[in-house]
């Protein structure tokens, strides 16, 4: 049976994860991209990072963005959701503030999701920053949708 999350089971399904796909629009085209988050209840926002790029210059221009997240265990078994929202770029005392959040969120959700030991970001992230400081952002949430399986 395939049926609507509740807002709740939507919300859940964001803080359970921590990859999601990113879409955004460059030159009226969608794109997609993998990216890592952290969704911060308490502010309805997800948090994530990134290089200077196709992506990050794209939302700049058009900040309407949307994140899926999807948890598939089969082809009967699964779950769906569709965050939508608008992307703001932080930057300075908040931006290391908000990479701070992310960074300890991501690395509890993996230490108890797949019970293994954590110390830095750089063993979840790909993305290793030397000489420049990431792009930090935030996709304030305005709409959340969710649809699930089970048999």
């Amino acid at each position: 049976m395939i049926r609507t999350l509740k807002e709740k089971e939507s919300i859940k399904v964001l803080e359970i994860n921590y990859i999601g796909n990113l879409s955004y629009i460059y030159q009226n085209r969608p794109f997609i991209a993998p990216i890592t988050y952290f969704f911060d209840k308490a502010n309805n926002v997800i948090i994530g990072y990134s290089a200077e790029g196709h992506k990050v210059n794209a939302m700049r221009k058009n900040n309407n963005v949307s994140l899926g997240v999807s948890n598939v265990n089969s082809v009967n078994s699964w779950e769906s959701v569709l965050a939508q929202g608008a992307f703001l770029e932080l930057s300075g005392s908040e931006a290391k503030s908000q990479l701070h959040i992310f960074s300890l969120g991501v690395k509890d959700l993996i230490i108890n999701k797949e019970h293994r030991k954590l110390d830095f970001i750089s063993e979840f992230s790909s993305k290793i920053y030397k000489d420049d400081l990431p792009v930090v952002f935030q996709i304030k949430i305005e709409e959340i949708t969710g649809k699930m399986r089970r048999n």
